[in-house]
């Protein structure tokens, strides 16, 4: 089971809790320094998480998809949101209060289990995002990143696996300047590893973007 997201059990019981909800692309699911306190449930669709920089700039953070929870650190210490989560495609899930949320977890206990994890992987990601962005280059990180994405949020269709999400935003995820990422996105291009598009990028050959990162490394 992947530790990124809740198990087909773990969402079965957490949808039958719920409240369903819908999101039109570009809407707000969570803003960033909101006290809301509801946890959301990703069943289908892709979110994008971003945080403000000092310039006040939106920066991706990550890429959220079906069976991703979001929200529940405030659920459960209280605090206020730590970032912004935006819909880039349709999205329908369902939510819970934090009291809900609360008791839900206490009286399904294999569900806290799967949390847990989940938010243990989710710091060793932070973990090694930050170790990529001081050990590798710009074209291992963008190459990394595409592949992380394709692998877990990208949608295929014959053998051409899309990622939906701009080029600012994986410049952002990378650490990068705009124009590096578009250096590297090149000689992805000219390999015939990835055709990028506006708002798009599509991953042709997943085993040579892959020679990438793991020549560059």
């Amino acid at each position: 089971m992947c530790t990124r997201r809740l198990s087909d059990e773990g969402q079965r019981k957490l949808i039958a809790a719920g409240t369903p909800r819908r999101w039109a692309p570009g809407q707000i699911l969570i803003r960033e320094y909101d006290t809301t306190d509801h946890v959301v449930l990703i069943i289908s669709g892709k979110v994008k998480i971003s945080s403000a920089a000092s310039s006040g700039r939106q920066v991706m953070l990550a890429l959220r998809g079906p069976g991703d929870l979001l929200g529940e650190t405030a659920a459960i210490d209280g605090d206020a949101r730590s970032a912004t989560v935006t819909a880039l495609t349709d999205v329908e899930a369902v939510t819970l209060t934090a009291p809900d949320f609360l008791r839900f977890l206490t009286t399904t206990p294999s569900v806290a289990v799967e949390l847990l994890k989940i938010v243990l992987s989710r710091l060793r990601e932070s973990t090694r995002r930050r170790l990529e962005g001081g050990a590798y280059d710009v074209p291992t990180r963008t190459a990394l990143l595409l592949l992380d994405y394709a692998l877990e949020y990208g949608d295929e269709n014959n053998g051409t696996i899309t990622v939906r999400m701009r080029q600012v935003d994986l410049a952002d995820a990378a650490g990068a300047s705009r124009e590096a990422v578009a250096k590297a996105l090149r000689i992805f291009r000219d390999a015939g590893a990835v055709r990028t598009n506006r708002g798009r990028f599509e991953v042709l050959r997943m085993d040579v973007l892959r020679r990438y990162a793991e020549a560059l490394t």
